[in-house]
């Protein structure tokens, strides 16, 4: 046997031994904890692929350092935030053919969505001038149950008009969008603060199901048959041809319960999630704070993530907000509203496909996040740079509406469905890698992301809303027979 002639380290006089794969010893600081022997890398395996088998092993370490059964809760809380709002302007062609404001009713509820920042501002306010801690969860379950209440009321009574100054509105269904709205807006400045008290890998499956309050409705909306194919009929009796839109499977109120049904999975799972101890048991070290200020232990902040999140300058820190804003101000606030003028020139076809695909690159961004980097101020601006070229693309072919370059062709379409969905794609991914960068840094970090993508999205929408309504800047494409 070899003696220890104080050259080489001890290792007996450690409890846990960390080598690398080429079996060197290190500190506590390093990667890997020393495996079984059947498997540690052998000489031979050690030369094969050894950044390949490093990631497999980091993500065997995030997998195995998780709760799966705290990531589906997390999901579903995700879910509640915008569930309700996606879904009443997916039930957009079918509330028109009833509502006294028609084809105007979409530019009414944009406005009264953007009415809900009420519920961050006023949270915002009382967060400042409370002398005790504002009990966030209390908070968090009234916005949950005063949306799930209002989508199994919408289901009976959106219908329901009023007559004001002459003129006949959708009140009813105007109080339950700004009651839906309530709770998408303020989830940005209270429910996603509140998963920072979780391990960081918590914070991009609430993500993934914050995407699924668009993908979700959606799924429902295409197996409704909303927004079907129109078909040009010939009419024998007045020899003309005529549009005709297939009646959907089920109707509005149908539509509204089944969102019911997911809003109260939402309350169990944020229920489960506030409760239970297996999920305290997956709270990060931390120190909360009055309003949200987390303060993070050193040590356990890159505990099992692939990536250490980086702390940064004061400068890069108001980068990072002026980034979110510009994200709230494209992509909350405008590009829902111009979609529709971008794909509609290129067929019904790459108008849905386009929708759809957008709504699913959402969640799947966020769900590759857990095996990518996704802290890297490069790669953040990487991203943006094509984001940018994309929005860029988005804005010209809607401006150019009703008719765009391409028009008619199949390279067109394809085209226009693509940059959509990478699009969309690319802004789910970057707003979750400047959620994790700001999630490091601590304090009201979260808090500050959320109301600066809500101040965009306002901005955004307030003036996408002029430019559609009272200029000639957006001309829509209408489909016509004969």
């Amino acid at each position: 046997m070899k003696s220890n002639d104080g050259n080489e380290p001890d290792i007996g006089q450690h409890e846990t031994v960390y080598v690398t794969p080429h079996n060197r010893t290190y500190s506590s600081e390093a990667e890997y904890r020393i495996r079984p022997d059947n498997d540690r890398p052998n000489e031979n395996s050690s030369l094969l692929y050894p950044n390949m088998r490093e990631k497999l092993w980091k993500y065997r370490d995030i997998i195995k350092n998780r709760s799966l059964i705290v990531d589906l809760l997390a999901i579903f809380f995700g879910i509640g935030t915008w569930l309700c709002v996606n879904g009443t302007f997916l039930q957009l062609p079918l509330l028109v053919k009833t509502a006294p404001e028609y084809w105007s009713l979409p530019s009414y509820l944009s406005v009264v969505v953007q009415i809900g920042n009420l519920g961050p501002i006023i949270y915002t306010v009382l967060q400042s001038i409370s002398r005790n801690k504002i009990n966030e969860s209390i908070v968090i379950y009234q916005l949950l149950a005063t949306g799930t209440i209002s989508t199994i009321l919408a289901a009976f009574f959106y219908d329901r008009t009023a007559t004001i100054l002459d003129k006949e509105y959708s009140v009813a269904l105007y109080i339950f969008t700004f009651c839906f709205a309530l709770t998408g807006c303020t989830s940005s400045v209270l429910f996603m603060p509140y998963m920072g008290r979780f391990k960081e890998i918590y914070l991009i499956t609430y993500f993934v199901g914050e995407g699924l309050s668009g993908l979700l409705p959606s799924v429902v909306a295409l197996i409704q048959g909303v927004g079907g194919s129109t078909q040009c009929i010939f009419n024998q009796t007045e020899s003309v041809w005529e549009k005709y839109t297939p009646p959907p499977l089920f109707g509005t109120k149908d539509f509204f319960i089944i969102s019911f049904a997911l809003m109260l999975c939402s309350c169990i799972g944020f229920l489960l999630l506030d409760r239970l101890k297996l999920a305290k048991k997956q709270y990060a070290n931390v120190t909360v704070t009055t309003g949200n200020a987390y303060t993070y232990e050193k040590d356990e902040r890159n505990a099992g993530a692939v990536e250490e999140l980086p702390q940064i300058s004061s400068t890069q820190y108001n980068w990072m907000l002026i980034l979110m804003t510009l994200i709230g101000f494209f992509a909350n606030g405008m590009f829902n509203s111009i979609q529709s003028y971008s794909t509609m020139p290129y067929g019904n076809q790459a108008y849905h496909l386009a929708a759809t695909l957008s709504v699913i690159a959402n969640p799947v961004a966020c769900f590759l996040a857990v095996f990518l980097p996704h802290t890297s101020l490069k790669s953040i601006l990487s991203l943006l740079s094509i984001a940018a070229l994309c929005t860029i693309y988005v804005f010209v072919t809607a401006v150019m509406s009703p008719s765009p370059f391409l028009m008619g062709s199949t390279w067109g379409s394809v085209l226009v469905i693509i940059v959509w969905t990478l699009l969309i794609g690319i802004i789910s991914y970057v707003k979750l890698c400047i959620t994790s960068v700001m999630r490091a840094q601590g304090g009201k970090s979260l808090v500050w992301t959320g109301a600066v993508s809500q101040i965009g999205s306002a901005v955004g929408s307030v003036l996408i809303f002029v430019l559609i309504n009272y200029t000639s800047s957006f001309k829509s494409y209408e489909e016509t027979c004969g």
